[in-house]
């Protein structure tokens, strides 16, 4: 009961906090009717400042980090985008109207990362004085692409599948089809490769892998600790106010769709989350992982891609349905995550302490 109680008034206290309150803010706008709104361009500028700013961070912080402290949890995020994605698509394509390659897409954005999810993770622990690993923004590329490649990979094979089968029915017999022997390895391992590419060409994960090299290789504290780290929270404020208004303008794109992306939409952060936060408590007691960093790993767990995934999937997986994959991600996966960090920092301080 006493945890119980600790959650919901950590949740309360947080709703008044800017990140959130700025998300919520946007909503409300949207919901009535208001026309406010900020150019495309500025959004994506802010996004690629902030994703920088990660970067950076995060590589300075990796510069001075313990290989086995840092390699531990980079594992461990790769295991869960891959594990988010294999799991939802065993489940959601089994419900009723949902196929298998929108359901596929889908699963693929809520095991990769929202980087500005993370961001609000960050800044909420920033204000409450909670300590964090610098290095976890690096852990955003073994999450992300480890989802997104699996997620992609699932789809064509299970399309090539599918076409040989129609094949076969229609009478039409091909030698080694299926993808078996060396053949069909080799095709399988440079799809593989041009979607890693692919992926790292994307703009969100071109900012954020920069940002980790400038930090690695460069000397950028001056410019980091003048221009990057004072704007962060004021742009950040910015972004939720954008990601709050297209949150619910978006909740339109489900209609249509099956009310299965509803449920998934609703719960499937809250679960992710959850295998978020078992892996970190086994970082924590393999390498001593902090309380902070268990909640950040457990926020990008819970959160769903709404910057890298959506043009990624559009490009590799033209079949299928935005309407479906985006309005799920971005309409209730990113509102129900960010609105869980206040859960993840409460299970952190009960089963861990800050």
């Amino acid at each position: 009961m006493d945890i119980i109680t600790e959650i919901v008034t950590t949740i309360l206290a947080q709703l008044q906090k800017p990140t959130l309150a700025f998300l919520i803010g946007g909503m409300v706008l949207a919901a009535l009717g208001s026309k406010f709104e900020i150019p495309d361009a500025i959004y994506k500028f802010i996004v690629a400042l902030l994703l920088l700013k990660v970067g950076i961070g995060a590589g300075i912080s990796v510069r001075e980090a313990n290989f086995v402290e840092l390699a531990v949890p980079a594992l461990l995020a790769a295991a869960l985008g891959i594990a988010i994605v294999v799991l939802g698509r065993l489940t959601l394509s089994k419900w009723r109207g949902v196929s298998q390659l929108d359901a596929t897409a889908t699963v693929g954005l809520f095991g990769a990362v929202s980087a500005s999810t993370l961001a609000a993770g960050m800044a909420v622990l920033d204000d409450e004085g909670i300590a964090y690993e610098g290095f976890i923004g690096a852990l955003y590329p073994f999450m992300d692409v480890a989802a997104l490649v699996t997620a992609i990979v699932l789809a064509r094979l299970a399309a090539a599948r599918k076409a040989a089968t129609a094949n076969v029915q229609g009478g039409t017999i091909t030698m080694g089809g299926g993808g078996g022997g060396a053949g069909g390895s080799a095709v399988e391992k440079g799809l593989i490769k041009g979607i890693l590419v692919d992926t790292a060409r994307s703009p969100a994960i071109s900012a954020l892998l920069l940002g980790i090299a400038l930090g690695l290789f460069a000397r950028p504290e001056s410019v980091y600790e003048s221009f990057y780290e004072p704007l962060f929270r004021g742009l950040l404020s910015v972004l939720m106010l954008i990601m709050g208004i297209e949150a619910w303008s978006r909740l339109s794109e489900l209609k249509g769709v099956a009310h299965a992306y509803l449920f998934y939409g609703l719960t499937a952060p809250l679960v992710h989350g959850a295998l978020g936060f078992g892996a970190g408590l086994i970082a924590h007691h393999l390498t001593g992982f902090s309380a902070g960093g268990v909640v950040l790993l457990s926020i990008m767990a819970a959160s769903s891609s709404d910057i890298s995934g959506p043009p990624t999937m559009r490009a590799a997986l033209p079949e299928a349905n935005p309407s479906a994959y985006v309005g799920t991600s971005t309409g209730l996966g990113t509102p129900v995550a960010i609105l869980s960090i206040p859960l993840f920092m409460a299970l952190a301080d009960y089963f861990i302490g800050f």
